[in-house]
C-alpha cells in the first residue's frame, strides 16, 4: 500500500525520532502505521458504495461512526484518497508540533485544475511551500492582523445593522407584528454583502427588495461550486471529465461565474485607484493594491478566494446559531443582557464592544464545535509522529475529525448539550476549537468571519426576540461544507 511506504522501517519499534547530532533512536512502543485499525479494504470499492449509496453527503456521520467503530484512530482510502484520521485534541495537538514552517493542506485537485485550464494564478488556499508562506504573511496583515481587523469593523457594522433595517421593514407589513422565516437566502445574501464591502470597499445592494440578478449568479454559483467540489474530491480530475462530463462541466462553469463577479470588483476598484481617488481606508483590496508588496495577479487570485468562502463559512453558523438560540431562550436572554451591558458603557471602538461580550463569542465558538462548516482540518506532518501510539510517516495526509470530536463524550460532556459557558470555565480547552484550523495555516479569514457573525448577532438580538417552530434536532448535511438537510423556520418579533 502506497500510504505504507516507510511506516514500517522501525517494525516492531515503529518511528525513529533524531537524538543529539542528529542519532536516529526508536520511539518505545510505537506501532507502525499498517496496523492502524481500516476502513474498507479496497480504495475503488469503498468509492463505489458512497457513490451508490450517495453517502458522500453524509461522510461526516460515516466518520462519526467509524471512530465509535474503531476508536480514536483509523484509516481509510477512497478512491485517490488516503489518510489517517484521529479525534482527540491530544493528536491535534501532536500534528501542530509537526507540521514545519511549509503547513500543508490536502489539495483540491478540481480547484487546482480549473486555474490550470483557465490559466488563473492560486491563491494561498490552495499553494503550500515558501510561495505559500510569502503570500501569507503579507495578507496576515490586512486580513487576520488586529490592525486589519479594526479599519473593515465599520464595513460589517453597517451591513449588519442595514440587515436589521430590512427585517424591521418587513415585519412593519405584517399585522401580527411578527415574521416566520426561512432565513437561509438571507443570510447569504447579508455575507456576501458584507465580504464584499470589508473586501473591495463596494455595496452590491443585496440587502434591497430585489437584489440585483449578477449577484443572485453568483450566490447560486458558490452553492454549485461546493455541491460539485465533494465527489471530486475522490477522483483524478482528468478521470472526471470523461466518467461525469456534466459534474465537471458544472463545477468549472460555476467557478467561472465566481472569477468573473470577482473580477469585476477587482476591476472597479483598481480603476479608482488608478486614477487617483482620495485616500481613506476602502477595504481589503484597495489596501494591497496600495502596498504593492503582491502582484496584481497574486492578489486578484487571494481575493477571489476569499470571496467565494467569505459566504459560505459565516451564513451556515450564523443559521445555527440563530436555531440554537431560538431553543434556548435562557443563552438568548443571557447574551441580550450582556450586549446592553457592553454598549451602556458608552461610545467605544467597536473591536472593544466585541471584546466585552465573552458570552456571544461562546456562543459561536459552541455552534462550532456542533456544527463545524468544515467537517476536518487536514496536514502532511513534516517529520514521523507518534498518535495512539502509532506511528505515522512523515507526508501522510492526517485528519482531525472535527465533528465526531465536538460530540464525542470523550472529549465534551454533555456533548449534545448546547451550552455556551463550557468554553467559559477553567477547564482546559486546548486544541478543542479548531473550526478555523490551527497554527500557522489557520483559516486567513477567521477575523473577518468571527467578526462579521458577532456584530450580526449583536445587532438582531437587540433588536429581535427569536423563537422557532420546532425545536428538534437539526439533520445535517455534508456538501463540502456542513449545512442543513432542511433549513429551520425562524420568528422575529421585535423588542419594544
Amino acid at each position: 500500500e502506497w500510504g505504507d511506504r516507510g511506516g514500517g522501517a522501525g517494525g516492531a519499534e515503529g518511528c525513529r525520532r533524531g537524538g543529539k547530532g542528529g542519532r536516529v533512536q526508536p520511539v518505545p512502543g510505537a506501532r507502525p502505521r499498517r496496523a492502524i485499525p481500516r476502513s474498507g479494504r479496497n480504495a475503488w470499492l469503498s468509492l463505489y458504495r458512497l457513490w451508490r449509496s450517495n453517502s458522500f453527503q453524509r461522510f461526516h456521520l460515516v466518520m462519526q461512526r467509524n471512530f465509535q467503530r474503531l476508536g480514536p484512530i483509523y484509516r481509510e482510502t477512497i478512491g485517490t484518497y488516503n489518510c489517517v484520521n484521529v479525534l482527540l485534541p491530544r493528536d491535534a495537538a501532536q500534528l501542530f508540533q509537526s507540521e514545519g514552517i511549509f503547513p500543508r493542506r490536502m489539495g483540491i485537485e478540481s480547484w487546482i485544475a480549473h486555474r490550470q485550464i483557465r490559466n488563473h494564478k492560486c491563491g494561498i488556499f490552495l499553494l503550500n511551500g515558501e510561495e505559500w508562506r510569502s503570500d501569507r504573511l503579507i495578507l496576515n496583515k490586512e486580513v487576520i492582523s488586529p490592525a486589519g481587523t479594526r479599519k473593515f469593523l465599520p464595513f460589517l457594522n453597517a451591513v449588519a445593522q442595514d440587515f436589521v433595517t430590512l427585517m424591521h421593514r418587513r415585519i412593519s407589513k405584517n399585522t401580527r407584528r411578527s415574521l416566520t422565516i426561512d432565513l437561509y437566502g438571507d443570510l447569504f445574501r447579508f455575507t456576501l454583502e458584507a465580504s464584499s464591502y470589508a473586501l473591495y470597499g463596494e455595496r452590491l445592494g443585496l440587502l434591497e427588495e430585489s437584489p440585483n440578478a449578477e449577484s443572485q449568479r453568483f450566490i447560486s454559483a458558490v452553492e454549485t461550486m461546493l455541491r460539485t467540489t465533494l465527489p471530486l474530491l475522490f477522483i483524478p480530475p482528468g478521470l472526471m471529465r470523461w466518467v461525469n462530463t456534466k459534474l465537471w462541466r458544472d463545477h468549472i462553469e460555476a467557478w467561472d461565474t465566481i472569477f468573473k463577479h470577482a473580477d469585476k470588483c477587482i476591476q472597479n476598484i483598481y480603476q479608482e485607484f488608478c486614477l487617483g481617488q482620495p485616500r481613506k481606508y476602502s477595504g481589503i483590496m484597495a489596501e494591497l493594491l496600495m502596498q504593492a508588496e503582491l502582484p496584481l495577479d497574486s492578489i486578484k487570485a487571494n481575493v477571489t478566494e476569499f470571496t467565494a468562502g467569505g459566504v459560505d463559512t459565516t451564513a451556515m453558523p450564523l443559521l445555527f446559531t440563530l436555531f440554537e438560540l431560538a431553543r434556548n431562550p435562557s443563552v438568548q436572554t443571557a447574551i441580550r443582557r450582556e450586549i446592553a451591558e457592553a454598549e451602556s458603557q458608552g461610545p467605544r471602538e467597536l473591536s472593544k464592544v466585541l471584546n466585552s461580550m465573552p458570552l456571544l463569542k461562546s456562543a459561536l465558538k459552541e455552534t462550532l464545535r456542533l456544527y463545524p462548516v468544515g467537517i476536518t482540518v487536514q496536514r502532511y506532518p513534516t517529520k514521523d509522529v507518534v498518535l495512539q501510539n502509532y506511528c505515522v510517516p512523515a507526508g501522510t495526509l492526517c485528519q482531525v475529525g472535527l465533528y465526531a470530536m465536538g460530540r464525542s463524550p470523550e472529549v465534551f460532556s454533555n456533548p449534545e448539550r448546547y451550552d455556551p459557558l463550557r468554553w467559559l470555565s477553567k477547564e482546559d480547552n486546548s486544541f478543542k476549537a479548531l473550526a478555523f484550523g490551527f497554527g500557522a495555516r489557520q483559516c486567513i479569514g477567521r477575523r473577518l468571519a468571527e467578526t462579521e457573525m458577532m456584530l450580526f448577532l449583536m445587532h438582531v438580538l437587540r433588536n429581535f426576540r427569536i423563537d422557532t417552530v420546532s425545536k428538534a434536532d437539526i439533520k445535517t448535511v455534508f456538501g463540502f461544507i456542513l449545512m442543513p438537510e432542511k433549513p429551520p423556520l425562524l420568528t422575529f418579533r421585535p423588542i419594544d
